[in-house]
């Protein structure tokens, strides 16, 4: 059995639906993110508006966090729930309950 790093990592994603995502990190746990489209206009995340764009989201080993075609990459430590992003992205934490895999 590994020990999970202190930072951490996403090992899986699925779009649940349009702009919603679940998310897999490497300690078990489990979060459903919802990007909040025109919520922001940095002009990296603006594409994110488009179900389809998002849809195209993948994990990034390398990174250990979720990113798509357009370079965007969203940082594992506000996913998975331990801070707030500096500047609002138009992403949310939705899980219904807090859940462990």
């Amino acid at each position: 059995m590994t020990t999970p790093s202190p930072t951490p990592i996403v090992v899986g994603v699925a779009v649940l639906r349009p702009h919603l995502m679940r998310l897999l990190f490497d300690d078990g746990a489990v979060r459903d993110v919802q990007y909040m489209p025109g919520e922001t206009q940095a002009s990296l995340i603006k594409p994110l508006n488009d179900p389809d764009f998002f849809a195209q989201v993948r994990v990034d080993p390398d990174a250990g966090t979720v990113v798509w075609p357009n370079g965007l990459d969203l940082a594992p430590e506000v996913l998975h729930g331990d801070y707030e992003p500096e500047k609002q992205l138009g992403v949310r934490d939705v899980t219904a309950a807090r859940q462990t895999a």
